[in-house]
């Protein structure tokens, strides 16, 4: 299933410079002047896994496919964009069909590099964005809750349901709160609570933008950064955006050497993946034979049948059973064969709850 993640941000702090390394494209045009990304820009990246690349070995396939991560460069915001103020609308439009938000703060000084607001304030930065998400939300509940309370003194059930998921989340905005703190009672809730698509129930991830000097630890602006994810339930990560640039120009091979150098252990977009994987509890199972080793991802909590419907509808519609190795039992007893004959290949049912880094063959009759 992979997901997509929309990259915001005020204008100017490094928003097109992170997707372009991310991405290991040029789509994005970075310049120093605001809304110099007018169209979202699309890149899909391999999600790195290690183990996938031991499964294909052990099991020697041919190809090795792994899941695909889609971030999307929206255009920068400004204040009044939830009143359709510099590219406000579009930039709403945008942030309603993505999975989660990416949301890149300035954590760097540079005076060849100018600021909307000619000062360097991350969680000022992060609150004109999300006040106009907020904006743009009440706006909307003021309108949705009224109508629904009509509906549901009319006697109709679903309106009632409604009613009551969105009228807590609209009495957290009133609040100054973002509507992903609203809980939901039941299913039911849950799946109209979905439904109503609100920015601010939007899973956020910010990352940091520092300089080189402090990628590996970050600094006094990056900190206030995680304290305030922390109080919100949301994540917060650091990259260097010119790292990442740098990154992209070079062969494989040098990238870990360079790294290592800067005091680091992995690049700043697996940091932004496992991140982004934690935040939308989100993991990933495998298939493995001699045409292909494959990733899957899968939403935490998942059984058996809504992981086969990753691969195609039918595999869940005609569900029979999951053939199943753990990963760990995969690679020591050499492949599917090995396994089985250890005992360590598994037969689950409907009910199975799929794991993390589980080899998959589903069997299915439609």
């Amino acid at each position: 299933m992979g997901f997509r993640c929309g990259i915001v941000g005020l204008p100017n702090v490094g928003k097109s410079t992170l997707f372009n390394a991310l991405t290991e494209t040029q789509a994005a045009q970075a310049a120093n002047y605001p809304f110099c990304t007018i169209e979202p820009n699309v890149g899909q990246v391999a999600v790195p896994d290690a183990r996938l690349e031991k499964i294909a070995a052990t099991a020697g396939s041919a190809k090795t496919i792994f899941t695909q991560l889609g971030f999307v460069d929206i255009a920068g915001l400004v204040k009044g964009a939830s009143k359709g103020e510099g590219l406000g609308n579009q930039f709403l439009a945008n942030i309603r069909e993505v999975d989660a938000i990416v949301h890149v703060l300035r954590c760097f000084e540079d005076d060849d590099i100018q600021h909307v607001a000619n000062k360097v304030d991350p969680i000022a930065d992060a609150e004109v964005v999300e006040t106009e998400l907020m904006l743009a939300d009440l706006e909307s509940l003021e309108k949705r809750v009224p109508a629904a309370q009509k509906k549901a003194t009319s006697g109709d059930k679903e309106a009632k349901i409604l009613a009551s998921v969105l009228g807590q989340a609209l009495d957290l905005l009133r609040e100054g709160k973002p509507a992903r703190l609203t809980v939901p009672n039941d299913d039911e809730e849950e799946r109209l609570f979905e439904q109503a698509q609100l920015l601010t129930a939007k899973p956020v991830l910010y990352v940091c933008n520092v300089a080189e000097e402090d990628a590996a630890k970050g600094n006094a602006l990056s900190d206030l950064v995680a304290a305030k994810a922390a109080s919100e339930g949301a994540q917060s990560v650091v990259v260097s955006a010119a790292i990442e640039s740098e990154i992209v120009g070079m062969e494989p091979e040098d990238r870990g050497e360079y790294l290592a150098e800067l005091g680091l252990e992995e690049s700043g977009l697996a940091r932004v993946i496992r991140a982004g994987y934690e935040l939308l509890q989100l993991q990933t199972y495998f298939t493995a034979g001699p045409k292909e080793a494959r990733a899957w991802t899968f939403p935490m909590g998942a059984k058996a049948p809504q992981a086969a419907g990753e691969i195609h509808s039918d595999f869940e519609r005609g569900f029979i059973k999951a053939e199943t190795i753990a990963y760990d039992d995969f690679i020591q007893f050499g492949g599917e064969a090995g396994a089985r004959e250890a005992g360590k290949l598994r037969q689950e049912g409907k009910e199975y709850l799929v794991k993390d880094g589980d080899i998959l063959n589903f069997k299915f009759n439609v």
